[in-house]
């Protein structure tokens, strides 16, 4: 999937991104800590990037875990990530988590890739159900999910534990479709 927009564009998992994911991370490693802390300690230098972008790429294919990159159109710097995770083909549900740079926040980009690949997620892969999962705290988080047409379902108790915290109470947030 490739989609382009007026500054950027979104793009699938490609082995090309594993410095430029490498350097998101970095730069924005204290942003990621508390909510991927799993992507964060797996992109940390080069190398591990490598080996992360192969085992999404794998994971793409496979139809296990989709990620997508935000990349700016002006200078190809890699300005978010989106997962598509949490795949349920049973209940033909996912969740959607992203994360975008300290340098573009509050510019809508978030909003438009998560309306997006919503529409390709319910579309392409015929999902009925979309989730987001996010801590009441993460207002930008929430105001994405809300703009995007995602209602608040309930508190999960207790449902993530960031590294050296006791475990959080999160937000669902969901949208349904009927197609």
């Amino acid at each position: 999937m490739f989609i382009e927009f007026d500054d950027y564009y979104i793009d699938t998992i490609h082995e090309k991104y594993a410095w430029r994911i490498c350097d998101f991370c970095t730069i924005n490693a204290e942003r990621l800590q508390r909510y991927f802390p799993k992507t964060l300690e797996q992109n940390l230098t080069p190398d591990l990037s490598k080996y992360f972008v192969e085992r999404q790429i794998k994971a793409f294919e496979a139809r296990e875990e989709f990620l997508f990159v935000l990349k700016e159109k002006e200078n190809h710097e890699l300005i978010g990530l989106v997962y598509l995770k949490e795949l349920d083909w049973q209940k033909m549900q996912g969740e959607l988590a992203y994360a975008i740079g300290y340098q573009v926040e509050r510019k809508g980009y978030t909003t438009t890739a998560i309306k997006a690949i919503s529409q390709w997620a319910t579309q392409e892969l015929h999902l009925k159900t979309l989730q987001v999962i996010a801590h009441k705290s993460n207002t930008g988080s929430i105001r994405v999910a809300e703009k995007c047409g995602y209602l608040w379902t309930c508190q999960l108790k207790a449902a993530h534990t960031p590294p050296g915290e006791n475990p959080l109470d999160m937000e669902l947030y969901e949208l349904h479709h009927e197609g």
